[in-house]
């Protein structure tokens, strides 16, 4: 809202996506933080928070022929409730850039960081051919079979992202029981249509997950331990058609993650799939934890 105040009230929403990663590259803990998407950088925190705003009538979207509007409505300024080093960069950013217009800004960002260019669909258009071959360079590509393993805990959905994309992962599998996440990004649909933004495929196997019940008196590393011994007993023992799985998307698709909620490897599930996985005979990949 203080970016929309500086800028005098209207953004077109791909602007504001531009405006608002330039002025988090000058911050030392960015606020927001940024995938590469259709158009450049993009930050699904930030446009969600775009939609929660518009639900409760701090600004408004307006439709137009080229795109999508965001205007801001009256209310109480936020400008000056930022701290002083926000606001003089906020000021900063729309001195050097206020001028711009939207595809001179786009072009910008793409050449001043040409990794948040990597899934452009216009990038062809506004690039020359040194460009675009600086922003090929960018992009990670992997032949090599190799097992991956990702917990979302304490980490956004787009820092998350960017590790997926920075190890050319092909397929996430998520491990979850239940693919619910009050975090906000890590529900099943939402996950899903961020994978697959980027090129990522996404499948859910919820038959691998545990039961949340069960993980509600685990208060020591010994708790986990027990728990997944009696989890790879029977669970990994009873389905193991859907470790056999894996093992053929690995096949087929090469670079596979498993994910589920937690950080520590040692607190997941996820970790005895893998230690089966990784006993299976004729194996010829290796694994490496994100």
């Amino acid at each position: 809202m203080a970016l929309l105040e500086t800028f005098g009230g209207n953004l077109t929403a791909k602007s504001l996506q531009k405006y608002l990663f330039l002025f988090t590259q000058t911050q030392e803990n960015p606020a927001f933080d940024f995938i590469p998407y259709k158009y450049g950088c993009f930050s699904f925190q930030a446009n969600q928070d775009i939609l929660t705003m518009q639900k409760y009538g701090y600004i408004e979207i307006i439709e137009k022929e080229n795109g999508r509007l965001i205007s801001l409505q009256k209310g109480n300024p936020i400008f000056p409730l930022l701290i002083d080093s926000d606001q003089i960069k906020l000021k900063e950013t729309k001195k050097r850039f206020e001028h711009f217009s939207q595809t001179e800004l786009i072009r910008f960002t793409y050449k001043k960081y040409p990794y948040y260019a990597i899934n452009s669909t216009i990038a062809q258009d506004l690039l020359t051919e040194t460009e675009l071959e600086i922003v090929k360079q960018q992009k990670v590509n992997k032949s090599e079979q190799q097992l991956f393993s990702i917990g979302y805990e304490g980490i956004s959905l787009e820092s998350y992202i960017n590790k997926l994309i920075k190890n050319d992962i092909h397929v996430l599998c998520d491990v979850r029981k239940n693919a619910f996440s009050q975090k906000y990004g890590f529900s099943k649909n939402q996950l899903q249509k961020a994978c697959e933004g980027v090129g990522i495929q996404y499948l859910h196997i919820p038959e691998l997950g545990i039961e949340s019940d069960k993980r509600q008196t685990l208060n020591s590393q010994k708790d986990y331990d027990i728990l997944f011994e009696q989890y790879e007993q029977t669970t990994l023992k009873e389905k193991k058609e859907y470790i056999f799985k894996i093992q053929h998307i690995i096949e087929v698709e090469k670079r596979v993650a498993l994910t589920c909620f937690e950080k520590d490897p040692a607190q997941c599930h996820r970790t005895r799939i893998i230690k089966v996985l990784m006993n299976l005979p004729e194996i010829k990949y290796s694994y490496k934890t994100l």
